[in-house]
């Protein structure tokens, strides 16, 4: 429902007046301080800077009747397949303009279309936060299910090695490491 205002008139949104979808989504990103660029008119990639998984690339695509967004998350899982993918499904309830996917290799994505009118700066803003929350939120978590053995066996590979393992911290209940070594 449209907010209103004084007079009962239903009130604009001026935090993007007469903006274009993709002028929209340019102010966003440029607002945001956001490493992107444009291989063609109306998409983006755009680099999203995490704490957990280093960046996470994203596609962003103006079409005719929507705003699509594409961001890879994760490979395919070595092992624990139906454990990581019902733990995708159970956290798509929680998304917003986003949904966990996978391809046909089951490498996971997050995946969203914003219809044109919520293309705004803010809309566009909200979107990547989802993907950047859910992507780097989400690595440590879907790394512990999907690859613990590999895990496991870098750590030890290093230790062998008298390699650092400062990388591998997040992982001590993996690895039985000691974090602060």
């Amino acid at each position: 429902m449209a907010e209103r205002n004084a007079e009962g008139k239903a009130a604009e949104d001026t935090a993007a007046p007469d903006l274009t979808p993709a002028e929209a989504v340019e102010r966003a990103l440029g607002e945001a301080g956001l490493d992107w660029e444009s291989p063609a008119d109306g998409s983006y990639v755009v680099t999203l800077p995490g704490t957990r998984k280093l960046s996470t690339t994203c596609s962003l695509v103006v079409g005719r009747h929507s705003l699509s967004v594409n961001a890879f998350v994760v490979r395919r899982p070595d092992e624990n397949h139906a454990e990581v993918y019902r733990w995708l499904l159970e956290r798509n309830t929680r998304l917003y303009g986003v949904s966990y996917a996978i391809d046909t290799l089951g490498d996971v994505y997050l995946v969203g279309k914003l219809p044109l009118e919520a293309v705004t700066p803010d809309g566009v803003d909200r979107l990547l936060g989802s993907v950047l929350e859910n992507a780097d939120g989400a690595f440590n978590t879907l790394l512990e299910m999907g690859f613990a053995t590999a895990i496991r066996r870098e750590y030890a590979w290093r230790t062998a090695r008298g390699e650092s393992t400062r990388n591998l911290d997040a992982f001590t209940g993996l690895t039985g490491g000691d974090p602060s070594a």
